[in-house]
């Protein structure tokens, strides 16, 4: 399924493709919009037919093991934009769903202050959705995985590659590492080669591991997420209801007016005068 409604080729042929849904540029010229909030704007217009997309992949869900989900390359239009939760959760909500954060490793090892943009931007995305993640270090073929992974592991080796930045983003690196020390001991991380397949057992090996976790952490999660949205509603409707139980009895044995007065007959030559009306209760009514 490729989501990314302004890439210009993909080395796949998608079975389900948002370019065939949404003309991107068209999009943009309608609502005069930039290159992001096409992407955006795309993306929520092909959200309101997603329910589409999952008969179709319910479809052959018996024939496929793994339906992988491209989604677009700017992280903030996707994870941080409501129509990207709503496919995540409608994915996630159905089948067993693992989200892979590719890196490029060459640029990553190469420079501290970008292997950290990296980790945070992961970092971010997982406890956005609360998924399953997997780290995947892409094109190892050009340049090793082995220095970032020792970063994740090793704090002093990260410390002493921050040492030889002299940039103004060094400090915020060195802080952020101990910051995310947490976040590296609970994180999957695999190398991989999308150009010649190297590593692509062990990424499968990640994606069991995490779908596993789906079934044992996010399932029962998600359960107590529905059972206490479903006590929260009911304990509203109970308020509710016991409100308009409250406004009844304070109301009780009040009866509607009559706004009409009265006529009376003065006994003086047939002329009739307007009086008060007294009401059940001895009330007197103007």
């Amino acid at each position: 399924v490729n989501l990314d409604p302004a890439v210009a080729k993909v080395p796949y042929s998608p079975n389900i493709d948002i370019r065939e849904t949404v003309q991107y540029k068209e999009v943009m010229k309608q609502y005069n919009l930039g290159p992001n909030g096409g992407i955006l704007t795309a993306l929520n217009l092909f959200a309101t037919r997603f329910g589409q997309v999952m008969g179709f992949i319910d479809k052959r869900a018996d024939e496929v093991k793994y339906c992988y989900v491209d989604t677009p390359g700017q992280i903030e239009v996707f994870t941080w934009s409501a129509s990207g939760q709503i496919i995540t959760e409608t994915f996630a909500s159905s089948y067993p769903t693992v989200l892979v954060y590719v890196v490029d490793t060459p640029r990553t090892v190469n420079s501290p202050t970008t292997f950290m943009s990296n980790m945070m931007y992961a970092c971010s995305i997982m406890y956005k959705s609360q998924l399953p993640f997997i780290i995947a270090f892409n094109k190892v073929e050009v340049t090793s995985h082995e220095t970032a992974t020792r970063w994740m592991t090793d704090f002093d080796a990260f410390q002493e590659a921050i040492n030889q930045d002299k940039s103004y983003m060094s400090t915020f690196t060195r802080s952020m590492s101990l910051v995310l020390d947490e976040f590296y001991k609970n994180i999957r991380t695999v190398g991989v080669s999308a150009a010649t397949g190297l590593g692509i057992d062990k990424f499968y090996e990640a994606v069991e591991s995490a779908a596993k976790e789906y079934e044992e952490v996010f399932i029962p999660m998600m359960e107590k997420k529905r059972k206490l949205a479903a006590e929260r509603k009911a304990e509203k409707e109970r308020r509710e209801i016991a409100k308009i139980k409250k406004e009844m009895q304070d109301s009780k044995g009040l009866k509607a007016m009559n706004h009409e007065d009265e006529e009376e007959e003065d006994g003086e030559g047939g002329n009739y005068k307007r009086v008060p009306k007294r009401m059940p209760d001895g009330g007197i009514h103007l």
